[in-house]
């Protein structure tokens, strides 16, 4: 059996606030950093071990992971950061409420935004401080993958998904149990290409912060079962208060 956890970072300072987040990179909240811990204790009670992990090179995503990396005794296993792992980018609402833009342009819109398969947000001029290009961790992004100034769901897919067959799936393969820790929408991708979610269903997947997400796959690598590590009612009040960062 090989087992992947994946896990979305803690809850950040932008979470508390009800901010788009994005490609900026805010740390996380005490909640957030406290989220982590109880993860790793977690998986630690539950008998995970982990001889390989995966992060984003956004801050939020690198402290959650050492956080339960270090409540588990596995700081030391290697840990790969990849730009690819990033949530996905939103463009000039990077910073902004979401509620105060649900008042400007309403809920309809706004779950756009934030959920829309194929729909990006406005995105960033080239000369805006805020622009990944003009951030010296994304010079490595070749023309081939142009650095993003704007995401839509699909997008956020287009980069991630090469890197879990050529790299991600590999190490699982070789290691039999990975983690990684990343954001709800790079998961989100993930979790679609797992489990062949149709591009309408993966609109209403919320990923709560903090909660570690398993998937089990059989000895072919065919997914086998998925679960949250939370009972159904804690689970199912986390992803409502998801689903409901966006509307009034």
């Amino acid at each position: 059996m090989y087992r992947l956890v994946l896990i979305r970072h803690g809850e950040s300072v932008w979470n508390k606030e009800n901010r788009f987040t994005g490609w900026t990179d805010v740390d996380l909240s005490q909640k957030g950093m406290q989220e982590a811990k109880e993860a790793g204790n977690k998986m630690k009670e539950q008998g995970f071990v982990f001889k390989y992990a995966y992060t984003s090179v956004l801050k939020r995503a690198i402290k959650t992971l050492g956080i339960l990396l270090d409540e588990m005794d596995l700081l030391w296993i290697p840990v790969e950061k990849s730009w690819r792992l990033n949530e996905k980018h939103y463009g000039t609402l990077q910073g902004l409420n979401k509620r105060e833009m649900v008042e400007q342009y309403g809920e309809e819109q706004v779950l756009i935004w934030r959920r829309s398969y194929n729909i990006s947000p406005p995105p960033l001029e080239l000369n805006d401080d805020r622009h990944p290009k003009n951030d010296i961790r994304y010079q490595e992004i070749n023309d081939e993958c142009a650095t993003p100034a704007t995401e839509a769901l699909v997008d956020t897919i287009n980069r991630i998904i090469p890197y879990w067959e050529n790299n991600i799936r590999t190490k699982l393969i070789e290691n039999k149990e990975i983690i990684i820790a990343a954001h709800g929408n790079s998961l989100r991708a993930i979790v679609k290409y797992l489990k062949n979610i149709d591009d309408d269903a993966i609109v209403r997947l919320n990923i709560p912060t903090g909660i570690p997400y398993v998937f089990e796959f059989d000895d072919k690598l065919n997914l086998s079962k998925d679960y949250f590590l939370a009972d159904e009612a804690t689970l199912a009040k986390l992803m409502e208060e998801v689903a409901n960062q966006g509307k009034k």
